[in-house]
Parts: structure tokens; sequence; C-alpha cells
């Protein structure tokens, strides 16, 4: 291992780089080197996604990719994908080194020249721990992990299936890492799990988010240039959006006026065949205790269109409450039949060509209602999270940010400038941006004082 070069390739969602992080974290105490080309690497790890199938293809495309390369290094796969498929991805692709799955990293550096190809193994009855992570050089954004698996079981979903139960990580443990975070200058935290909602239940008898909260708030003590400067929620399930955590999300500054609700569908027959447990009314009541709290909170949902048996009524029903709650972050997912799942059993299965029709109509729909919302900010001066440059001109410096109100890779950016004789900023710092422009998903302006 001492001295070996590892490239990692990552796909899917927040909760993969999370896990990368913790691969370069394992493979650095090993005594190897992450690297930033694969042309570099004596190993190349392709961490996978498999929730539906877009991701997959994407998945073994990468592969293909890594397979191809001039340098001829070692080729391991994990992740969700090798989780699920790992014996017929070893039947199909002969130049795959390795196998790993989701809850076996910690094997890594012992398999690498080993005979054996596929490492995987059920889910533990515990949270894995990552000794260490491997943070980007610009990490003034990161994630935190407070949980594993699911126990939603929803219809068309496998996550259970791969990432097995709903497992709490214990609060001291995120709190040390969290800890350690700040102190390494992160200035955004993004709370992540397959359900941030659901957290302590099985490990202490209650729902313990909303306490957990007002702990990360409380590094760095009152002021603001210390610890986070804001802390996002991700993935949280609307029937167990408590008053409490409403009322922690309204008094807390760090805690940004953000959160993502993936609410999949408001007609009640459908959510009732998707083994949801949210209603229409219970997703209309939330929305509304959200907004009553917190007048400038901006929800983020996802829907699937095209469900088994989505009749054109219920689609209609779907139309109506996007143009009604009028989000300010959505997207939309044409249901994708898994296999091994009770919705990919039903007989009732839409034609491909309608499932991505109705998903289309609906994100035709939410363009003009982001374009309003965007419109409304301008002449509003907002913080504003820099990211990098985006081009230099004789008198102005242009940079990329974001605001509160966007977590990055999914939402809109603001791009804004500031005159070339002030002061430069750098990643990770902050600005005062007064709104200028407003486009689909994008905002622009210039800097009006800098902060942080």
């Amino acid at each position: 291992m001492k001295n070996r070069k590892l490239y990692i390739e990552t796909l899917g969602c927040p909760k993969n780089f999370n896990d990368s992080e913790g691969i370069g974290g394992i493979w650095e105490e090993a005594g190897g080197e992450i690297v930033s080309s694969p042309q570099e690497a004596d190993v190349v790890l392709v961490n996978t996604c498999g929730f539906i199938n877009d991701a997959k293809v994407e998945s073994i495309d990468a592969i293909f990719d890594m397979t191809r390369l001039p340098n001829k290094p070692k080729i391991i796969v994990s992740g969700c994908l090798s989780q699920r498929y790992g014996q017929q991805l070893a039947d199909e692709i002969p130049e795959i080194d390795y196998l790993l799955g989701v809850n076996d990293y910690e094997r890594l550096p012992e398999i690498v020249g080993g005979q054996q190809r596929i490492h995987t193994s059920g889910a533990p009855a515990c949270f894995n721990e990552f000794s260490s992570r491997k943070l980007p050089d610009t990490h003034y954004s990161a994630t935190l992990r407070i949980a594993e698996g699911c126990n939603n079981c929803c219809a068309y979903c496998v996550i259970p299936q791969i990432r097995g139960p709903y497992r709490s990580r214990p609060e001291e443990k995120i709190l040390e890492e969290a800890g350690a975070l700040a102190k390494a200058g992160v200035r955004e935290l993004i709370l992540i799990a397959q359900d941030l909602t659901e957290y302590g239940r099985d490990l202490y008898g209650e729902l313990r988010l909303a306490s957990l909260l007002r702990k990360l708030c409380r590094i760095g003590g009152d002021d603001l240039d210390e610890g986070f400067r804001w802390i996002r929620l991700m993935y949280c399930y609307e029937d167990r959006i408590t008053d409490e955590l409403i009322e922690v999300m309204a008094s807390e500054k760090r805690i940004c006026k953000y959160i993502d609700i993936p609410l999949q569908h408001i007609s009640d027959s459908v959510l009732k065949d998707m083994r949801r447990k949210s209603t229409s009314e219970s997703i209309r009541g939330t929305i509304s205790r959200l907004r009553e709290a917190m007048p400038d909170i901006h929800i983020r949902t996802t829907f699937i269109t095209g469900f088994p048996g989505e009749t054109e009524e219920d689609f209609e029903e779907l139309a109506n409450f996007v143009e009604e709650a009028r989000f300010e972050r959505l997207g939309v997912f044409a249901y994708s039949q898994e296999e091994g799942t009770p919705a990919g059993e039903m007989e009732n299965q839409i034609e491909e060509e309608e499932k991505k029709a109705r998903a289309d109509s609906i994100m035709r729909l939410q363009l003009d209602i982001s374009r309003e919302h965007n419109e409304e900010k301008v002449g509003k001066v907002l913080d504003v999270l820099v990211e990098g440059i985006d081009e230099v001109s004789d008198d102005f410096v242009t940079y990329m940010g974001r605001s509160e109100y966007d977590a990055p890779e999914i939402d809109g950016s603001v791009i804004f400038r500031v005159p070339v004789e002030e002061k430069s900023l750098e990643p990770g710092d902050f600005a005062s941006v007064l709104i200028e422009d407003a486009f689909d998903y994008d905002l622009a302006g210039t800097a009006v004082r800098e902060k942080g």
C-alpha cells in the first residue's frame, strides 16, 4: 500500500461523496496517496450510484472509461451498484479487479493485491465510522452524515436493500467530527442521511434532530465568524418535521432558511401506492407551518411522475399543486422501474415516453415559478458564499457563489462582481451582494461590502 496512488471517481448523491472522503482517509492512513487525475493513479476507484436506471448507466459508463486508461491502473468499483450487482458486474466486466460493498470500505487496503474479487457484506447493526476523511483542498463546505440506512421502505426504492436499516450515529461522534470540521475551516455544514428527521429514534427512543441542531449551532460560540456560518438540512421527511424542529430552524441564525423535503407526489392514492406516510393534507399543513414560522424559507422538493397507476387525474392534481405551492426549488424524476421493489412488480406500468413527458411538463411549470422567485430578489442584499472566480476584466473580478437558499451542485448560483482594486476574495469567504438581475435559476449582482 505504501506510496500507491489512488484516484476516486464519485457519482451520485452527497452521501456518496461523503463515503469517498472517508475512503480517501482510509487510503492515506494506510500510507497511500490520493491523486487528482486517473492518469496518475496506480489504482482507480469508481464509487457508483444505483438508485435509478439513469444513474446505473452513468456509473457503468464511468467504469468503462477507466478500463480504457493507457496507464492500466487496478480498477475498484464500490458503492450502491457494486453492493447490489456485484456478481453481475464481475461476470460482465472482467476488467474490474475488485468490487467493494457500501459497508466494507475499511477493508480497502487489505483487498488490493488479494485474490478475491468481490467484497460485499450485509448492512451492520451499527454506524460505520471513518477514522478520518480526505476533504477537498477547498473545503469551506462539507457534509456531515448523521445516520445510515432507511426504514421507510417506499415501494419504488432499493435503498433499504442496499444500505440496510436505519442506524443513527451517536451524538457524541457527530459533535466530535463537527468540531474537527469547524477547526479545519468549514463554513457551511450540510447534514445528510437517507432521512434526517428520523435521527435518534433507534438510539434514544425519540426524535433528536432538533436538539442535535442546537448543539451544532453552539460550536464556535455566538460569533458567526467562528464555527459554522451555515448549517443546511437535506433529506427531511415531511411526516417527521415537528414543531420543535421548525422552532429551532426559525430561531437559530446559523441554520439556513432552506429545507429539502422529497415529497414525491400529492395525490393520496399515489402516495398510498408508494407506501409513503404523508398525505395531501399533512403535506399542505407542513408547508404552511414552515412558511408561517419562516416567511423567507426556501423549500426544495422532488416529485416522481409516471408511478405505476398514476392516472391523468393524479398527474393533473400534481401539476395544480406545483402551481399552488410555488416551491422555490423543485426537481422531477420520471419513475424508474427497479427490480426487487414492490412498485417494479406492479402491472399498471406507464410507458417511458409518457413518464418523461409528464416530468418535462412539471419542469416547464417550475421554470416560470423559479424565475418569478428570483425576480423578487432583485434589489435585495444577500449573503453569498464565494466559490471561485468566473472571469476577470480590466475593471472587475466576477465571482461565482451561492446564497443560503442554494445547495451545492443542486441549486442555482449568484454571479457577482467586485472592482479589481478592492481586496480579492477567496473560496469560503462571504460577501454581501446587491442583486441586480434575475434569470431562470441564477442571480447576478455587485458586492456592496465584504464579510467573513
